[in-house]
Parts: structure tokens; sequence; C-alpha cells
């Protein structure tokens, strides 16, 4: 969490705040999708995080999956934004977020993924049809809506 929202949470406390976000659905040669085990609730998700002041969404998405798996991207695609009561979330330790979400996707990166140790424990490439059990309740709505569009 970067210390903008540090700073609002000190303010407003675990009160619900409406955030603006950005991900990366990066797909390897075989259409697999990398996922990260996210340390705060142990469970599988899309590299991404929160908007910073001054940035645009696709330099969040870029940051974030850097941040997350060392790896940089390349061209990046707009796939959706997301929002709504569905995409509400509370935190372990209690902060409320009502998330606007951009996912992009991506094709085209560099490098070798490594979890960031902070964030992120674990890096697995799944294939859409195959996906571990414990994918976190937002993002699961994200893969479900993705795996949908690449079925037609």
């Amino acid at each position: 969490m970067g210390n903008y929202i540090k700073d609002l949470r000190e303010e407003v406390g675990s009160r619900p705040l409406v955030l603006c976000g950005a991900g990366t659905l990066l797909l390897d040669e075989r259409e697999r999708l990398l996922l990260v085990l996210r340390t705060d609730n142990r469970t599988w998700g899309i590299p991404g995080g929160f908007l910073e002041p001054g940035e645009n969404l696709e330099e969040t998405a870029r940051r974030e999956l850097e941040e997350e798996t060392g790896l940089n991207s390349g061209k990046l695609d707009l796939f959706a934004v997301f929002s709504g009561p569905e995409f509400y979330y509370q935190y372990p330790k209690g902060d409320e977020v009502y998330n606007v979400l951009s996912i992009f996707v991506c094709r085209d990166f560099e490098g070798s993924p490594v979890p960031d140790g902070k964030e992120t424990s674990q890096i697995g490439w799944f294939s859409p049809e195959n996906l571990p059990p414990k994918i976190n309740p937002v993002d699961r709505r994200i893969l479900a809506r993705f795996s949908e569009r690449e079925k037609l």
C-alpha cells in the first residue's frame, strides 16, 4: 500500500474508501495466466494495485506488475473496467474498499517472475481452465469474465 492510501487511512480509519486501481492479466506463449499468492489473505490473484497521485492507470498496472513479480510489461490492452458493489472488499485488518479497477491484458513482457516477498509469496502460471482453488474474491469475478470472453 502506497503512502497516499496510508495517509488516507490515518484520517478515516477503516471506513470504506472508493479507490481506483489497475491490474494485469499476463499471458505466456501457452496462454497461461500469471497469478500471485498474496501475503495479506493467502489467496491467489492478479498482479495489481491502487493508483498513486499523478499516475495514469496504465502506469499503475506496469508499476504493480514490476513490484510484485519483477516483470516488465510491453504492450498493454485494456480488457475491462470493473466497479460496483460486487467489487467491495474488506482486508484482513478491517480496511474497507469499493474498487474501481482497470484490467489490462499483456502478452509482451520481459524478465523472469520472482515474488517480492512483501505483497506476494509465490508466483504461478495457470491455464484458465485449471485455476487454483483459493482465488481472491474480487479477482475471481475478473477471471470469470476473462474466461467467458476467451470462449467466444
